[in-house]
């Protein structure tokens, strides 16, 4: 059985008016972040997948809720999810005092020219929202090798050499088109189940592309997902790391679901990403590495969670945002 969730506060009342100076946006904004780490959430964190399905919370809950744990700054998540209208936008994150850092996408362009056209129409209107709305970023994900609610096998799970210089050389004309178009900057996010997922293809792909051009979303989940080490990952290539995403793994969930060859949405359903601070990595080094990087850096929540009861979020919220507090960002 489910316990209700605390109310958050009332999008008017002085503990998130934006003009407040008790508010989440005023404590979290960026010019009075020590370490110039910006902490947000995102829709995913609320169990939010798809633009459109009855075991998602409204986005008007997801906007009340996000404010209401202390967070100032929001992803738009899956396209058409969050009001597509930029000024119906704009008007509703900022009397809840929030802000957006980001849109996302999902691309496939290991596939090659072939698909520059449907997957920039796909990025075009994402980017364009995320312009309007003032983000600074799009995070881009690969697709997936199988498909993550079923486990069909899609494609084979390694690339060639061919499908690599395809990948890394279209990342980088989306990266450039994207930032000459819409002033965005792409960060690439490695992800289960995807080409991009361990030490050995991250680093191949940061090798391969310009880091004028490419930056990277380092998800500290997914990155533990597929036995990676995100401290050594900063410490490493920390001019590469534009964006992070701040997620754990259980690791005894981690071991059934890698032993059993389980896809990745089932995974997420038995609980494989965990409320910080029980899972892996520990999130105060890999926040003290960033830090040190002494660069603005977004810092985003992001607890896959779908399927969930929709009274779960809020307090996981409320206490990850606590946690990362103790953390000093």
């Amino acid at each position: 059985m489910t316990t209700p969730s605390p109310q958050p506060p009332s999008p008017a009342s002085p503990s998130s008016s934006p003009s407040s100076s008790s508010s989440p946006s005023s404590s979290l904004s960026p010019s009075s972040s020590p370490s110039r780490i910006r902490i947000g959430s995102a829709p995913d964190s609320w169990g939010v997948w798809f633009p459109d399905d009855p075991r998602q919370v409204p986005w008007q809950r997801f906007l009340d809720e996000v404010s209401g744990a202390g967070y100032a700054w929001i992803e738009l998540g899956p396209y058409g999810y969050l009001p597509t209208d930029p000024a119906v936008l704009t008007e509703e994150t900022a009397r809840r005092g929030l802000r957006v850092s980001a849109g996302t996408v999902f691309t496939g362009l290991h596939h090659g020219p072939d698909v520059w056209e449907r997957t920039w129409a796909h990025v075009a209107e994402n980017a364009a929202l995320a312009q309007a709305v003032g983000a600074g970023h799009l995070v881009v994900i690969p697709s997936f090798w199988r498909d993550d609610r079923t486990g069909e096998v899609l494609e084979d799970r390694t690339l060639t050499a061919a499908q690599w210089r395809d990948l890394t050389g279209l990342t980088e004309r989306l990266g450039r088109e994207v930032r000459e178009r819409y002033g965005l900057r792409i960060v690439v996010h490695p992800h289960a189940d995807t080409h991009l997922d361990d030490e050995e293809s991250v680093t191949r792909f940061l090798d391969a592309t310009d880091p004028e051009a490419v930056s990277l979303c380092l998800d500290t989940g997914h990155y533990a997902y597929a036995g990676g080490d995100s401290v050594k990952l900063i410490e490493t290539y920390g001019e590469r790391i534009g964006y992070l995403h701040l997620k754990q793994v259980d690791p005894e969930i981690l071991a059934g679901v890698v032993a059993e060859g389980v896809p990745f949405g089932p995974a997420v359903a038995r609980g494989v990403m965990c409320e910080p601070p029980s899972g892996v990595p520990a999130l105060e080094p890999v926040l003290a590495a960033a830090s040190a990087l002494d660069v603005d850096l977004f810092a985003i929540v992001e607890q896959d969670m779908y399927p969930c009861e929709p009274d779960v979020p809020y307090p996981i919220a409320l206490r990850t945002r606590r946690f990362l507090r103790s953390c000093g960002v």
